[in-house]
């Protein structure tokens, strides 16, 4: 197929690129290129062997995603693009509902009119909130987030949904991520904040490197073993993978809209991850406690269940896999895509 990749050249998408033409697949990007690098196209070249055609442009403008769809032809899309960082959310919330939800419909709208029926969303599983028992499963409602940038996920699902409702000729597949960690074995691509990490993984490879002078960990008195926040840590291989065999899926299921969780189905602690970036370096790296964080959930994992079921597919790397790939990039890469 023919698979438009919207913010292919971000962390997760240019991942997925990689996966999309591993599988056979012809691969055009649309990003542009607000919260990640230019640099990553000639890697990704490197890496698939394959030009890949870039159109730099931002998908809330609508002529644009029109003409794009009126110059090319797809068969399906792989919607990346948007603004992705909670705390942000929060300061700039007007920036987040019309940057992610205008480009959907900017996106959906050219799908529409060009007769390009199949989409795979990335999604979140911040859109189960604070009320969802363990492990979170698809079939949870209702929906909720507590910050701008979740409910903006919560929103284009339900748009979507709506979409298929008047016409079930489309074929929609919402993915919700878990915790997306790790990089391309290569150390080629890897995970370039703009500015200050916002997650876990890359504030601690930033440590590692000497970028940052130390790690807070907000908390250690919360209810699990070790008293620091649990998440379900996904290897952007892993999760790659999902969405090409949610791609996949998409061409022979009845189903107007489908929901995969992608994650591992295991929770492992802030210190358990720190420690096994510390085996990834092989020395100590320094931390502090400091207070708990406005929002965080003491626990949160998937149940991959369905997705096992209905994809035929599972993770297959540890949480050791994601510290040693992740270091392999910074090591590599101290400065990111620019040095």
């Amino acid at each position: 197929m023919r698979v438009l990749v919207s913010g292919g050249a971000g962390y997760i998408g240019s991942h997925t690129v990689v996966h999309l033409v591993a599988a056979g697949h012809d691969v055009v990007i649309v990003d542009s290129f607000a919260n990640s690098k230019p640099a990553v196209i000639g890697r990704l070249e490197a890496l698939t062997g394959r030009h890949l055609p870039v159109h730099a442009f931002d998908l809330t403008d609508r002529d644009k995603t029109e003409r794009l769809f009126g110059d090319e032809s797809f068969d399906a899309v792989v919607h990346f693009a948007g603004l992705k960082a909670v705390g942000e959310s929060a300061r700039i919330p007007l920036d987040y509902y019309e940057n992610n939800l205008d480009a959907t419909f900017s996106l959906v709208r050219a799908m529409r009119r060009h007769g390009v029926k199949l989409l795979v969303f990335s999604s979140s599983a911040t859109v189960y909130g604070e009320q969802a028992p363990l492990p979170y499963r698809e079939d949870y409602a209702p929906l909720q987030s507590s910050s701008p940038y979740g409910r903006t996920k919560v929103m284009i699902e339900q748009v979507l949904t709506d979409v298929a409702a008047a016409d079930p000729s489309m074929r929609f597949a919402l993915l919700r991520y878990f915790n997306p960690v790790g990089t391309h074995p290569s150390g080629t691509i890897g995970e370039d904040p703009q500015d200050i990490p916002n997650n876990l993984m890359p504030f601690l490879a930033q440590v590692a490197v000497g970028r940052r002078d130390k790690l807070i960990v907000f908390g250690d008195d919360y209810p699990t073993d070790d008293g620091t926040c649990e998440r379900d840590y996904i290897h952007v291989e892993d999760l790659a993978a999902g969405h090409v065999a949610a791609l996949g899926r998409l061409t022979t299921t009845n189903s107007p809209v489908s929901v995969w969780n992608l994650g591992t189905g295991r929770g492992t602690s802030v210190l358990e991850l720190v420690h096994a970036f510390e085996r990834a370096v092989g020395r100590e790296l320094p931390y502090e406690i400091g207070p708990r964080r406005p929002g965080d959930l003491p626990r949160s994992w998937a149940d991959p269940g369905r997705a096992h079921a209905e994809l035929g597919w599972s993770t297959t790397k540890s949480v050791d896999d994601m510290c040693a790939d992740t270091w392999r990039w910074q090591s590599a890469n101290p400065m990111g895509y620019e040095g």
